[in-house]
């Protein structure tokens, strides 16, 4: 198996997770807000530090690629394209709402058979992005933005138990969670030590980014905010 760096902003938490042959080898996170751009090149260089000690290779790099913040997932993919370029070795691209789905699968043994898995990433106001997966990980719900009110999940949570997960989970609690299928998991956070099945996956299958031309998977395009005039 192969030796894979992998590195994760698209929310207010940053994380890196170096892993080789399905173990994690070390790992750093920061929880404490959108402090990417200060922290990121740290954990990135604490990681190749171990490497260098052990004479160990890297042979990858991957990043989680959306969606999620615009900020975020610019830095976490520059950082990962530059270091790529550098050590001439591939660039591998990790859905956010995959990774945070696997965290679910590997870390909860206690939820219902037949549970289908909805990760949310707060967008603004009562959007979100989200998707719906089975436990094989196909997508039910591809990924897309979407506008919660009461019917959101309906063709779901009427036929199977749906865990919602994620920094936008609380929205739809508030409109989903008298519906005896809805569960709600607190704390779950995308985390690089979550990407790791899938960026070997990726990196044995051969999927890997344009070192060029890739970009992240903003899902919708940007909305600048007009600035408030402090003297009118």
């Amino acid at each position: 198996m192969a030796t894979i760096l992998n590195i994760e902003t698209s929310t207010s938490v940053c994380s890196v997770a170096l892993a080789s042959e399905g173990a994690i080898l070390q790992h750093s996170e920061e929880f404490q807000g959108r402090n990417h751009a200060v922290v990121l090149s740290g954990f990135i260089k604490e990681a190749l530090d171990h490497l260098r000690r052990h004479e160990m290779p890297l042979d990858a790099v991957a990043v989680s690629i959306g969606p999620g913040s615009y900020t975020g997932l610019r830095i976490g993919l520059s950082e990962a394209k530059g270091l790529a370029y550098a050590l001439g070795i591939p660039l591998i691209g990790v859905p956010t709402l995959e990774l945070m789905s696997v965290g679910v699968m590997f870390s909860r043994d206690d939820l219902p058979e037949g549970t289908l898995f909805a990760p949310m990433i707060d967008a603004r106001r009562m959007e979100v992005y989200t998707a719906v997966y089975d436990l094989a990980l196909q997508p039910l719900m591809e990924p897309s933005p979407l506008i919660l009110d009461a019917d959101s999940y309906k063709e779901y949570l009427d036929r199977s138990p749906v865990a919602f997960f994620g920094d936008g989970s609380g929205k739809a609690r508030e409109l989903l969670g008298s519906h005896p299928n809805a569960i709600f998991i607190p704390d779950v956070n995308p985390l690089a030590v979550d990407m790791v099945a899938l960026s070997e996956r990726a990196f044995r299958n051969g999927d890997l980014l344009d070192l060029a031309y890739s970009t992240p998977l903003y899902l919708k395009d940007f909305q600048a905010t007009k600035p408030r005039n402090l003297f009118s």
